[in-house]
């Protein structure tokens, strides 16, 4: 299979077809072009545009565009859908995918849509899932499965099974169910296959089966798929009842956004955005931590200011301490970019004693290896032993603090519920940056005797 190509000259082509509406040809054009390609065209279509060509084309293939496109153009596009034209969507798609558009829909027009969707038994499940919270596993499942009663023959199950699996598009697993729809187990294809007509399911079925409630947060589910290798996992409700299950997909979205996030917490972006939004709703994501800089700015400035008789009598002293500051920074966001992992991946082993106490023995470590290299140059460069011990030992004491900091806080924040990403950003920095020219002064001027 050729890899698809976005081009300018593919783009013009498609406008020039649409601005003469030669339907024909737009239809003959992409009628191979996989769903997910033909998302990254409407991208970059305007909305009159790329409502003509999802209200052209048919809903078996649009529907699925729709759920690849960015939420603000999908959300622009079905302002020019009537309720019928958006229900005749949404009647091709999952109830997972359905019941996402639906929630993003005005208010105003939700039950009409759901109204006008033909399958009423499809309709009853997305509604369904609307009332569960979408940063749940209750949000992110879909009720498109296949289930057995533990009381029927094989036989019983085999019809069954035929009829479940035209709603599903891909049949991961068999769920074994009782009379009151509470999951007993799994069954296996095989044991399916080669055992007699007559035998119970009860006989045959795995009763180990891993499954997640569907009140557990989707980053918990990523984790146990993740750690079991699992394509898809049953959801229960609060009674035990099958009720959902959340399919690999759906799971590679929430990693997706989940790293997203943690990139723009690590970068000082306070909430999520993207490179098209306003101006006005940039500046909010990022300003508050543009000002925590500034404040840790004058805060620095603050402290070298009352260093002032040192600074005079050892310029020196002022040369290096963009070299600490950035010493500092650079540690403390590496201690807490291996923690804040460590706590992403569920690996983290041991007490936070032992945790803070390894980190110690390896900034001091990397601090004394780079204080003798700094040593070395300074006493070289300026023939004044006593400042470039000052130095080296200021840089040894400011890498341990630094390691320490970077470790303890992304800990803490885990521990009081708070986002730990947020502590590898331009706070962890700026709270190094402080600390670390304070100590930096302090030593120096208790090592000079100023």
């Amino acid at each position: 299979m050729i890899p698809f190509k976005l081009t300018d000259e593919l783009i013009a082509t498609i406008e020039q077809l649409i601005e003469n509406q030669k339907n024909a040809s737009l239809v003959e054009l992409l009628e191979e072009v996989h769903h997910a390609d033909l998302a990254e065209i409407i991208n970059e279509l305007n909305e009159d545009e790329a409502t003509y060509l999802i209200k052209l084309l048919e809903s078996d293939k649009t529907s699925d565009v729709l759920t690849e496109l960015d939420d603000d153009i999908r959300e622009s596009i079905l302002r020019n859908f009537s309720a019928k034209e958006i229900a005749e969507e949404l009647d091709e798609l999952d109830t997972d995918d359905a019941a996402d558009i639906i929630a993003e829909l005005p208010k105003e027009i939700v039950q009409e849509v759901i109204s006008e969707i033909k399958d009423d038994e499809h309709a009853k499940d997305i509604v369904d899932l609307l009332r569960y919270n979408e940063n749940s596993a209750g949000g992110l499942m879909a009720k498109e499965l296949v289930k057995v009663n533990e009381n029927w023959s094989v036989t019983t199950c085999v019809k069954e099974m035929r009829i479940q699996a035209e709603n599903v598009t891909r049949v991961h697993s068999i769920y074994v169910v009782d009379d009151d729809d509470k999951l007993k187990g799994r069954l296996s294809l095989k044991d399916l296959l080669t055992t007699s007509t007559k035998t119970p399911i009860r006989d045959i079925y795995i009763p180990k089966v891993d499954y997640v409630k569907v009140t557990e947060k989707p980053e918990e589910v990523a984790k146990i798929m993740s750690k079991y290798d699992l394509e898809a996992i049953p959801v229960i409700d609060e009674m035990g009842r099958l009720v959902g299950r959340i399919t690999i997909d759906d799971i590679v979205d929430v990693i997706k956004e989940e790293a997203e996030k943690d990139y723009q917490l690590a970068a000082g972006i306070s909430q999520d955005v993207e490179a098209d939004d306003s101006i006005w709703e940039l500046t909010r994501a990022r300003l508050p931590w543009l000002i925590l800089g500034l404040i840790g700015g004058i805060g620095a400035a603050g402290i070298m200011g009352g260093f002032e008789e040192l600074l005079s009598n050892y310029a020196i002293l002022f040369f290096f301490t963009p070299l600490i500051a950035a010493m500092a920074g650079n540690v403390g966001v590496q201690s807490s970019a291996i923690i804040v992992q460590g706590i992403a991946n569920d690996d983290l082993k041991g007490s936070i004693g032992n945790r803070l106490v390894k980190e110690m023995l390896l900034a001091a470590l990397n601090g004394v290896i780079l204080a003798m290299l700094l040593l070395l140059i300074t006493w070289a460069w300026k023939g004044d032993f006593l400042t470039s011990l000052a130095l080296s030992i200021s840089l040894i004491v400011v890498i341990i603090v630094a390691g320490i900091i970077g470790t303890f806080i992304p800990l803490f924040l885990h521990k009081k519920g708070i986002d730990p990403a947020i502590a590898t950003g331009p706070f962890i920095t700026t709270s190094n940056d402080i600390f670390g020219i304070l100590i930096y002064f302090w030593i120096a001027k208790v090592i000079l005797g100023i």
